[in-house]
């Protein structure tokens, strides 16, 4: 019966997309080579739904209608599919796909999700619906060090489901959970999607990996809000852990000090290195245990350093060079040397007042000095204006070019008499050099010192309720989260500060990748056949669908049905509002019957020529576009996410129950478009920052 629905529901929307082409050819004045091209669209579609590989299907609707469009040309069809296959072959972008698709499946075998899944339960035990959460978070985590959805589906779905039904958890709510987070790979870096968007809409990928850091961030955070609301307000869909699931064993050397000493790591562990008690405690093991207690403090101290230094910072050399001027100009303005206005100038009283040069005041404006023997005359007994007595020689501030001329003076202003070649840097007052700025520390500001103090509480209040229980889950975050941590941290934070570009970047991943599996003494070469296969098999199919894809556009264009939407849409006078909601529809209705690699190599190409009309940003359109293709994996009738866990949940799990249970977090996903759309900076605000875009 489920069957059969399925198929009803794809044969009434394969009849809708045939009625509605051939009304269209029907309806249409005139028949052009445009109107082909749209039908070309629709048989495209219609024979994806059927079950034909979509990389061949765009190819061969491609070849076909390019003949078409050629007049039955075969020389010219097969030279355009060669220059759109060369063209696309040619694309360096495409090289970090297989780079970071191995990447993910090396740590996928690394086992790194279950040990991280353990240890963020416990420590999130507390928390309502501390399983949804804990899997949420493994969800986030986990695909941003692989971007594959379906292996983080999969993996969730035979740990923590088992778990979560365990626990009593309600089942539509557990699959919505791990489906949902499964999915957060297509949009949080280093998602394939976005290197696919980036290459077909001619994007920076690195731009894009910098925009969708937070709306990704901002999607795992809404999730989590609504699985803790739920938890809040239904706890019987979500019951608390029991004692039993939150206990921690403690190890054998362990156990004495927290008996005999107390169960506060970090006193009990100061107090037994001090030997005040005959424990039979290794020493070697207490220095060991208190050196990972101490760990978050000396992370703490290296932050704080850091930023005071980045915060006291002395200024550049353009803003010491403007401060020594500013300093020896009001220096010698104190001490009378410098040139002052004479009493009742209005003209520039503000600059004598300001400490700066002002104009003499004179009748008439400044006039040439009375020349009696043809020659300026110097005072008596100097041939140059000299210095005050006890004067050192005048230095000019670094940076300065001389005194400049004050505004408001004018072009043919001389020199007043007395003055032999112009105006001379003023002498300091009482014969002192200007002191030059040195680069000298600046006092830390409020924030910064606001910012530490907080710091500061929060890990008193960290070691106050550090137990030794919490301190065995911290060793085990150690060593599942910190690793992927530094994996992330060096492909997207090498990406993001231009360290590298995303093709580098993939190749240190995928080195990072074969560390951790080796590190974790999961390497062997079963492992590296199955991902270096499903590597090949992945990227053969990406580059596959780019061929196809580039075949397909270039026939699409060539017919005129790119114009023939292009006048449609603009002859519908919408305005930007309008044609983001009107495209955002499309797309999301596309996701029911459509994976999101079919709509990127399909639809994009179409709607991209259209963003220019409308003043949309090629960048902010394309995050909008991540968030809705999750929809692809969360929307019936298919959803691939939903197949994935059906694939490895036990046999009570119904796929209906799946789809129920995915339905709330896709309405949480159109509330994220629409909070991206209100305030875009959500995705533009870093690129801004890093690239002044």
């Amino acid at each position: 019966m489920k069957i059969r629905r399925e198929l009803w529901f794809g044969f009434i929307l394969m009849a809708i997309i045939i009625a509605g082409t051939a009304l269209m050819l029907v309806l249409a004045p005139k028949v052009t080579t445009g109107h082909l091209g749209l039908m070309m669209l629709a048989l495209v579609v219609v024979a994806i739904m059927l079950g034909f590989p979509t990389a061949f299907t765009l190819m061969g609707m491609g070849m076909i209608f390019t003949w078409l469009a050629y007049e039955r040309d075969t020389s010219k069809t097969l030279t355009l599919m060669v220059q759109s296959a060369f063209k696309v072959m040619g694309n360096d972008v495409l090289i970090s796909i297989p780079l970071f698709v191995f990447m993910g499946y090396l740590v996928e075998r690394a086992n790194l999700i279950e040990k991280l899944f353990r240890s963020l339960h416990l420590a999130m035990a507390r928390v309502p619906g501390s399983l949804a959460v804990a899997t949420l978070f493994t969800c986030a985590v986990f695909a941003t060090a692989t971007g594959i959805v379906g292996a983080v589906v999969t993996l969730m779905g035979l740990l923590a489901l088992p778990q979560m039904l365990r626990g009593g958890y309600d089942v539509r709510v557990s699959a919505g959970a791990i489906t949902a987070g499964g999915c957060l790979g297509i949009l949080i870096p280093p998602s394939v999607m976005l290197i696919v968007y980036g290459a077909t809409a001619g994007v920076s990928v690195v731009q894009l990996y910098a925009g969708a850091f937070f709306p990704g961030i901002m999607l795992a955070g809404l999730y989590v809000v609504y699985v803790i609301v739920l938890a809040k307000i239904k706890p019987h869909l979500m019951p608390p852990l029991s004692a039993a699931d939150r206990f921690v064993p403690l190890p054998a050397l362990t156990e004495p000090i927290s008996q005999a000493i107390s169960n506060t790591a970090l006193p009990a562990l100061l107090r037994a290195l001090k030997g005040g008690r005959n424990l039979n405690v290794p020493t070697g093991h207490i220095v060991k245990q208190l050196g990972i207690a101490l760990i978050p403090a000396l992370l703490f101290a290296l932050v704080v350093g850091f930023s005071w230094r980045s915060n006291t910072a002395p200024p550049d050399a353009d803003a010491r060079a403007d401060m020594a001027r500013r300093a020896a100009t009001v220096q010698s303005d104190a001490g009378g040397g410098g040139l002052q206005a004479p009493p009742g100038s209005t003209a520039d009283q503000a600059a004598a007042d300001a400490g700066g040069l002002a104009e003499p005041k004179s009748e008439g404006g400044l006039a040439e000095p009375p020349a009696n023997d043809g020659d300026v005359k110097a005072p008596p007994g100097s041939g140059d204006v000299k210095e005050p007595p006890g004067a050192t020689d005048v230095k000019e501030p670094p940076g300065s070019d001389g005194v400049k001329e004050p505004p408001g003076a004018t072009a043919g202003a001389q020199a007043p008499a007395g003055t032999t070649g112009g105006l001379q840097a003023p002498p300091a007052g009482g014969g002192a050099t200007p002191p030059s700025v040195a680069a000298e520390r600046t006092a830390a500001t409020t924030g910064w010192w606001i910012g530490t103090g907080v710091g500061a509480v929060a890990l008193l209040a960290f070691y106050a309720i550090l137990s030794f229980q919490r301190l065995e889950i911290f060793k085990m975050l150690l060593s599942s989260f910190f690793p992927l941590l530094v994996l992330i941290l060096a492909v997207l934070g090498s990406i993001v500060m231009g360290l590298a570009t995303p093709t580098e970047a993939a190749a240190v991943g995928a080195l990072g990748g074969f560390l951790l599996a080796v590190a974790y003494r999961q390497f062997n070469m079963t492992v590296l056949k199955e991902s270096v296969f499903l590597t090949a098999k992945t990227s053969a199919m990406v580059c596959w669908l780019f061929v196809g894809s580039a075949i397909f556009s270039a026939a699409f264009a060539l017919l005129g049905g790119q114009e023939l939407v292009e006048r449609w849409v603009m002859s519908m006078n919408l305005s930007k509002t309008e044609f983001l909601v009107l495209s955002q529809v499309i797309i999301f209705i596309l996701g029911w019957p459509l994976e999101w690699t079919e709509i990127i190599v399909i639809f994009m190409p179409i709607f991209i020529p259209l963003l220019d009309n409308f003043g949309v940003d090629p960048l902010f359109f394309g995050l909008l576009v991540a968030l809705n293709l999750q929809t692809a994996f969360l929307s019936p009738p298919v959803a691939m996410a939903a197949f994935y866990l059906k694939g490895v949940s036990p046999p009570h799990v119904t796929l209906n129950q799946i789809f129920a249970g995915m339905l709330p977090f896709m309405g949480i996903q159109v509330i994220a478009i629409i909070l991206l759309y209100q305030f875009p900076a959500i995705g533009l605000w870093l690129p801004s920052v890093l690239y002044s875009r």
